[in-house]
Order: structure tokens, then C-alpha cells, then sequence
């Protein structure tokens, strides 16, 4: 700068530069500013970018670590390959399906290899085929693999799915191959299907078993209504009463497999004669044995407990399927045994087995493993041949396992079968130890002599002699028995067959009859029905009958009677055998048994009434009638004290059973409590066709006194009436 310049005039140039300084200091302040902010958001940026990687990076763990224990716990056998279709990884499933160690062992090689090599599951090459052509195709492909052989040697079915994985760009970089192992769904379809059938096929036997009663019900009545010859219209009418019976065998068994099904099966224990039970169900099915003419054999061990305390109904409902199916199976003349022995005891309880052995047509292995199924028979033409539901031996299994026991069968095809069962049971307080005979019976100075061509009841009936302390001889013909009797003289008490081959029991009879001059007791023992005969059998001498199947029970209770002195055998009401060979239960119908006897009968339906008076006529009861509850309180309460017994139906209008009874048991507590004397309350029985458990169970709380069951069994109701008149 020059010194001879104006001062102002340098004083303005500096001013100047000083005005550009501070122009390129603001220029600089603002660069340097947005270089800062620049900085500052590449270092956010920088920041937030870490921090997404970082939780990105966590995600991933998280996601991995949940899909390594999806693959670690899924039950398909996963192969995920490369894009030149080699294996990467494959699932634990896998590697445990085809006993594979280690994944090393088979990582790296292709699917032929895997298969074909490593694994006991080796795929046909039509299989590869399909993957392969999937591959070129970069298209998923399904096929079903149902014949897998596994290494245990089972066969399992599988689904087989492959997916081809794609780049970005379409190309193929990775497959997966899942085989899902649909073994057990393919095995609940078969089953559901299976059962779908069955029970297709039940309700086409049930029509037919139910029709088939009906029509026979239908046209006999018609058939009846149109004769007028007496003896055509009782068979119609016995016609129409096996029909109805078989009908409603056909409706119990529906109803007892509802209760199984539902979980209701319930079981109610009570203390019980074994033997009486077992007579009642022989009772039962005798009169089938007898069309058949079978032979029916009943033995009973010694060491088996008379007495028990279980489920009888329950009970003797198995032993009646078990039996009725032996006689159903069984041709005309073959045999049927019924065992029951004692396989396990303790100290208050024991385990009995009880088998059924027939000489029928038998069943294989394969029909023999259905049997105990719902709605199943041995084969499908069993329901047309011999009729049934299928549901028996369903519901006896049932029964069975609820007793904590188990039934099962031995049989081969043409050879006959035995059904047998175990069943737990406590014994009853009372033994009965004491002898069957009366202590007033002395046999040990009596000669017996017993006479049968069967050897099995030869052998049976001495083991019931030496149960009862009796000293017998044995002779397995009439001719033998003579000779017997040639040889040791006369017997003073003989057990002589009917039908033997050569002399029969009523000519031996005669001969005995004639050598002791009708001193010696002869009682005839016999499968047949003996009413033919039974004159000309008094007439040669016998004294008494007793029906086959022989019980211990039926020889001690005739030999005591046979000696006029009392009986110590229970007097079960449950159809117990007698010694001449009938039914208890079938006795007491003599005319006019109930005459002075007063009863009421409340029932709504008018042919019921009808029934019941008809059948009660003959015993001289008189019978007061209410077509409902209203009608059965009424009458109660204006008649004081002149009923002996009230059969009350259960389901009446406008006032039921239960509250009738529930009425009624109150007007006599207000009578006892007005009254000086004792009041005793009326005897109340139920009549229902409801006969689970529960329902007599409460009918009995609601008042009434005892059950019986509809369609009315009439031995049953004069026991009742009986018991309480």
C-alpha cells in the first residue's frame, strides 16, 4: 500500500476487505455447519443402522432358535437339498425312522443314495422319478408311499410332499422334502370306516330281528282270530309268545349296550346263593336244551363258595348270553357244559372262572378276534342263519370288565368252542359250611346204587356223593344195575337214568320195585320232560324226579324230602330246582291261592288291566282298578286299610307312580300319627318296562316297596305278591 494515499481513501479500501472477509467467514461458518450436520446424520445414520442390525441380528437368533425346536421336535421326517439335490439337513425324525446315526453319515449325498443305501425304507425308482421331473419343472409334487417297510419290519404309509425353493430371480437354489407318516390316520380311518359298516350292517340285522317277531306276531294273531279249531289256536298263541320274547331280547340288548355306551353301566352288589343263580339260568334255557334235545351238563366245584356277594343280575345275564349262544351254535344232540371253579382266593374274596364248553359249530382265529366287538357276529350270514344282534357278547365283555375280570374264547371251526370268564367276587358272611343234608339224615348205614350210561354224569354224581358223605356204587346200564343188584342185593336208594340204550330207567324201576317189594326210594333222573311219563313212572315205583342238570343242591333237598324230614336249602325265589325237576317259581298258581286277599292295581293302559285280571282270576284275589296316580290316591285314601298290596305302574297321566306312592306313604304317616295302634304301611310294587338300575333304585325311594319288570313275567309277580301277602 502506498504511504502517499489518502488516509480515507485507505481507510475505505480496508473497510472493504474487511467486509470480504467477513462475507467468505460466513461463507466458511455455513459450509463448516453443513459439513457438521452432514457429519452428524452419517453418524445417526451410521447409529440407527447398527442398532437395526443388532436387533435384526436378535430377531434372527430368536427366529432360528424356534425353528431349530420346530425341526428338532416334529414328527415328519424333514430333507431340505441343495440345488444339485443334495442333502443339507434332515430332522432327528429322520434320522431315528431310518436308524441313521449321525446326519454326517448321509450328508452331502443325493436322495438315491439316502434311500437306496443308508435307509431300511428304500423307495421304488418311480418315487425318484417323480421328484426328479418336479425339479426340471420347478413345481411342487405330492404322492403317497403305502407299502414303507420300517426297520422294526412294520409297514407304514406315508405322504410324501416336495417344494422347490427359488431365488430371487425364479432360479432354483434348494428343495424340501416332507414325509409325513399318516400310519395311524389311515388306521382310525379303516377303523372309523369299519364301524361305519358294522353298524350298518346292525341296523339291517336289527330290522330284520325286530320284523321278523313282529310279522310272526301279525300273522299268527290273524291266523288265530281265523281258526276255529282250539288246537291251532294255541299254537298260534305259543307261536306269538316265543315271537314276543325274542323281541324283547332284541330291545334289552339295545338298551344294555345305550348304557355301555354312555358310561352308565353301574353294578349293584348284593349276597346270593352262586348255585340258586346258576339253577335260575338253566331254568331258563332248559326248555331250548329240551327242543334240541341236547344234554346240558352243570358242574360246580366243591370249593366254590355258596354264597357271594356280587352283581347277580349282572352276572347271570353273562352266564344266559354265554349259554343261550351255546344252545343257539349247538345241533340237535350235541352236549353243553357249564364249569364254574375257584382259580384264585384270599381271605374275604376270591376269583371264580366260569366256562361254557359246547360241541358246536365252532369259529376261527380271525371271527374269534371280532366277537367281543359292538354290532359284530362270526361272520355276516351268523345274524341270518341263527339270529341275534351282535350285541351279546359285546355287553358281557362289558359286564365282565366292570367285575374286574376278563372273557375270552377257545375254539377251532367245526370242533365246538368254551367261552369262558373270571370275575372277582367277596364271599358271603354266610358260608353255609354246614352240610346240604338235614342232620336228621343218616346215610351211612344206606346202600346207594346210581344208574346212567353217561360216563361224565357217573363221574359227576360221585363227586356230589362224596360233597354230601353218601357211599354209592355205580352201573353205567340198566342190565348193569341188575347185575349189580343180583350180586350185592337190594339198595335202599337208587339214582336211576330215564333213557338208557337197551333197559330204560322205568323198566329197571319196575324190576326194583318188584325185588324190594316197594321198600327202596328210587329217583329218576332225566334231560327230557318227564310229564309224559310220569303216571306210568309212579306206577313202576319211583318216588321222585329230578330234572338234568344235576345240582348238589336238588339231590340233598329231594333225599331229605324222600326221608320226610325238614330242609335246610335256601329258598331263593329266584326259580330255584326243585326235586322233581320243576321251577319253583312255577308253583302256587293253584286256584284260589289268594282268596280273601285284596289288592289295587294302578296302570293307565286298558289291556294291561286286562292281562293282569285275566291271569289273576284263577288265585281269588280281588282286584280294585285306577287308570292313573290321581285315581290310585283317591281310592287309598277313601278305602282305609283294606288293600293288601298295590302293583303301581310308574308312567300314568296326570299323576305318576312316584309321586302316587310319594302321596300315599303321607296319608299314612297322617294316619299313624292320629292313630293309637300301629299303622303298617300298604305294600307298594312297582311296574315299569324301565329296568336299569336306577330306575328301580328310584322306585325304591320314592316309597314303593319292590320292582317288577314289563312285559309282566308272571312267575315273577305271584313271587312278589307272594313275599308280601
Amino acid at each position: 500500500m502506498s504511504t502517499d494515499a489518502d488516509p480515507l481513501v485507505l481507510i475505505e479500501q480496508l473497510r472493504q476487505q474487511n467486509a470480504d472477509l467477513e462475507k467468505s467467514l460466513k461463507r466458511v461458518s455455513r459450509d463448516v455447519s453443513r459439513l457438521k450436520g452432514e457429519l452428524d446424520r452419517e453418524r445417526a445414520l451410521s447409529l440407527i443402522k447398527s442398532n437395526h442390525n443388532a436387533v435384526r441380528t436378535l430377531e434372527q437368533r430368536e427366529h432360528e432358535k424356534y425353528m431349530r425346536l420346530l425341526l428338532a421336535n416334529t414328527p415328519n421326517a424333514l430333507l431340505l437339498m441343495d440345488k444339485n439335490c443334495r442333502l443339507v439337513y434332515c430332522t432327528d425324525a429322520f434320522l431315528q425312522m431310518s436308524r441313521i446315526n449321525h446326519i454326517e453319515k448321509i450328508n452331502g449325498r443325493t436322495l438315491r443314495e439316502i434311500f437306496k443305501q443308508f435307509s431300511e425304507h428304500k423307495w421304488p425308482d418311480e418315487y425318484f422319478e417323480i421328484i426328479e421331473e418336479a425339479e426340471r419343472a420347478n413345481k411342487p409334487a405330492s404322492f403317497k408311499d403305502p407299502d414303507a417297510i420300517m426297520p422294526n419290519g412294520d409297514i407304514h404309509k406315508f405322504e410324501v410332499h416336495y417344494a422347490p425353493m427359488l431365488d430371487v430371480n425364479g432360479s432354483i437354489e434348494g428343495s424340501l422334502i416332507i414325509c409325513h407318516d399318516v400310519t395311524e390316520i389311515e388306521r382310525m380311518r379303516q377303523k372309523a370306516e369299519q364301524a361305519s359298516i358294522a353298524k350298518s350292517d346292525f341296523l339291517s340285522n336289527m330290522s330284520h330281528e325286530m320284523r321278523t317277531p313282529l310279522n310272526a306276531v301279525i300273522g299268527m294273531t290273524n291266523i288265530a282270530k281265523a281258526s276255529k279249531e282250539l288246537n291251532r289256536k294255541d299254537y298260534c298263541l305259543g307261536k306269538i309268545n316265543e315271537a314276543s320274547v325274542h323281541l324283547l331280547g332284541v330291545i334289552n340288548d339295545i338298551l344294555d349296550m345305550s348304557k355301555i355306551e354312555a358310561n352308565k353301566l353301574d353294578l349293584s352288589n348284593t349276597e346270593f346263593n352262586f348255585e340258586q343263580m346258576i339253577i335260575k339260568m338253566v331254568n331258563v334255557i332248559n326248555f331250548r336244551v329240551d327242543e334240541k334235545h341236547q344234554n346240558l351238563m352243570v358242574k360246580i366245584a366243591e370249593n366254590v363258595p355258596r354264597r357271594i356277594i356280587s352283581d347277580d343280575q349282572h352276572l347271570a345275564q353273562v352266564i344266559a348270553n354265554l349259554l343261550s349262544n351255546a344252545v343257539k351254535f349247538t345241533p340237535e344232540g350235541g352236549k353243553i357244559t357249564l364249569e364254574a371253579s375257584l382259580v384264585e382266593e384270599e381271605s374275604a374274596s376270591c376269583v371264580l372262572q366260569i366256562r361254557v364248553i359246547d360241541t358246536g359249530i365252532g369259529v376261527t382265529k380271525e371271527q374269534a378276534g371280532r366277537l367281543f366287538q359292538s354290532f359284530q357276529q362270526a361272520d355276516s350270514s351268523t345274524s341270518r342263519q341263527f339270529g341275534g344282534t351282535g350285541l351279546g357278547l359285546a355287553i358281557s365283555k362289558a359286564i365282565v370288565e366292570k367285575m374286574e375280570g376278563t372273557i375270552w374264547v377257545e375254539s377251532e371251526y367245526g370242533q365246538g368252542s368254551t367261552f369262558a370268564f373270571t370275575f372277582r367276587t367277596e364271599k358271603g358272611a354266610n358260608e353255609e359250611n354246614d352240610s346240604l343234608l338235614s342232620p336228621l339224615v343218616n346215610l351211612e348205614t344206606m346202600r346207594t346204587l346210581v344208574v346212567d350210561d353217561d360216563p361224565v354224569i357217573l363221574e359227576y354224581m360221585e363227586i356230589i356223593a362224596l360233597q354230601l358223605g353218601i357211599s354209592c356204587d355205580y352201573a353205567d346200564s340198566g342190565e348193569a344195575a341188575c347185575k349189580l343188584i343180583e350180586e350185592k342185593g337190594i339198595y335202599d336208594l337208587y339214582f336211576i337214568d330215564w333213557k338208557m340204550p337197551g333197559m330204560d330207567g322205568i323198566e329197571l324201576a319196575r324190576r326194583i320195585k318188584a325185588k324190594s317189594a316197594g321198600k327202596s326210594i328210587v329217583i329218576m333222573i332225566s334231560g327230557a320232560d318227564l310229564n309224559k311219563v310220569e303216571a306210568e313212572a309212579k306206577d313202576a315205583g319211583i318216588s321222585k324226579f329230578i330234572q338234568k342238570p344235576i345240582f348238589a343242591s336238588a339231590i340233598a333237598e329231594t333225599i331229605n324230602d324222600c326221608l320226610h324230614v325238614s330242609t335246610k336249602i335256601s329258598q331263593d325265589s329266584s326259580g330255584s330246582q326243585t326235586s322233581n325237576g320243576s321251577k319253583a317259581s312255577d308253583q302256587g298258581h293253584d286256584d284260589n291261592c289268594f282268596l280273601g286277599y285284596h289288592i289295587m292295581l294302578a296302570e293307565d293302559i286298558e289291556i294291561n288291566r286286562e292281562i293282569v285280571q285275566a291271569l289273576m282270576e284263577p288265585t281269588g284275589i280281588k282286584i280294585d282298578y285306577a287308570e292313573n296316580g290321581k285315581v290310585a290316591v283317591d281310592l287309598f285314601s277313601k278305602n282305609h286299610g283294606i288293600y293288601n298290596a298295590i302293583l303301581m305302574d310308574v308312567q300314568m297321566p296326570e299323576m305318576d307312580g312316584y309321586q302316587a306312592t310319594r302321596t300315599i306313604r303321607g296319608i299314612e304317616e297322617s294316619r299313624a300319627l292320629q292313630s293309637t295302634g300301629p299303622v303298617k304301611p300298604v305294600p307298594i310294587i312297582a311296574m315299569t318296562a324301565n329296568v336299569f338300575r336306577e330306575d328301580i333304585e328310584k322306585c325304591l325311594a320314592s316309597g314303593m316297596n319292590d320292582h317288577v319288570g314289563k312285559p309282566l313275567d308272571m312267575n315273577d309277580v305271584m313271587a312278589k305278591l307272594r313275599k308280601y301277602l
